[in-house]
């Protein structure tokens, strides 16, 4: 037997993961000089988050470091229990490395630990749609190197399609400069965000307006698939649950749905997107044979 976990960039609820055995570590965000932990619902309450971004605050948020991961993964180790923990990507994040570098501390004092750290180069519902499949090759009784293995193979093929409505959260990521924050406010211009296959962030193109941007990652999506029957189709959104339920019906109006869910992104992600952020997550075409 092994376990599975992850951490709460995978924006799946936390009764969803504890209803299915996942266990999780929180990320850590900041607002007004508090710190809360990203626990996925069970403490944190997303609404008063989203307040806070209407506000106008400016949440920040702190990678995992070293120690949280072995208090994490410790118990585990003591038990005896392997354990595959899929990663939030390692290109938006260091708390990939930070895990890496646990499990080589925790080795040191349990040499039989077995702890495979997975970069799922992926984001949101993106790395909890991986999350959720793994756990389902787990309860058809594949291993743990097939469960790895499917993973990697599977990340690949997860597409990830992104607007903001709040060009200043992207300024203060560095993602665009300040003058392409000030004109882009001024002429209503979005930009549409894609996932690479380094596990980071590209601005791939932009429109102008909030409707248009909302249809250009329905096209996205549409166009990355590779069939469009029995799809899993995940779409997160930060605060404007009318824009995600339009996107929802637009794909579905031309897609097989096979499994379908539509969900608040989570503070962690929220706070580097602000308000009025849409993400729909399918499996589609290769990203490794994507031009980068």
């Amino acid at each position: 037997m092994f376990q599975i976990v992850t951490d709460s960039c995978c924006d799946i609820p936390f009764q969803f993961l504890d209803e299915a055995g996942i266990a999780f570590i929180p990320m850590l965000v900041e607002i007004n000089g508090q710190e809360y932990k990203d626990d996925l619902g069970k403490t944190f309450d997303v609404d008063f988050f989203y307040e806070a971004l209407k506000d106008k605050q400016m949440p920040t948020t702190s990678q995992i470091n070293v120690g949280r991961y072995l208090e994490f993964f410790e118990p585990y180790a003591q038990k005896g229990i392997p354990v595959i923990y899929l990663s939030f990507s390692s290109g938006l994040s260091g708390s990939y490395n930070s895990a890496l570098q646990a499990v080589a501390v925790l080795k040191e004092d349990y040499p039989q630990a077995e702890v495979a750290v997975v970069d799922t180069l992926a984001a949101s519902l993106g790395q909890g749609l991986l999350v959720l499949g793994a756990k389902k090759q787990q309860a058809a009784g594949k291993s743990f190197t097939e469960v790895i293995a499917w993973v990697e193979e599977q990340k690949m093929l997860l597409q990830s399609w992104v607007t903001v409505d709040d060009l200043k959260h992207l300024e203060r990521g560095g993602r665009i400069s300040k003058s392409e924050a000030a004109l882009g406010g001024l002429l209503k211009v979005k930009p549409i965000i894609h996932v690479d296959k380094n596990g980071k962030l590209q601005n791939v193109d932009k429109v102008r307006g909030r409707n248009k941007s909302l249809q250009k990652i329905v096209d996205e999506t549409l166009a990355h698939l590779t069939s469009r029957q029995e799809q899993i189709v995940y779409i997160a959104y930060s605060g404007d649950v009318a824009a995600a339920e339009t996107v929802l019906a637009a794909i579905t109006a031309e897609v097989d749905i096979e499994d379908v869910a539509c969900l608040p992104l989570g503070p962690t992600i929220s706070a580097h997107t602000g308000l009025g952020c849409v993400a729909i997550f399918t499996f589609g075409k290769n990203r490794n044979e994507e031009v980068s």
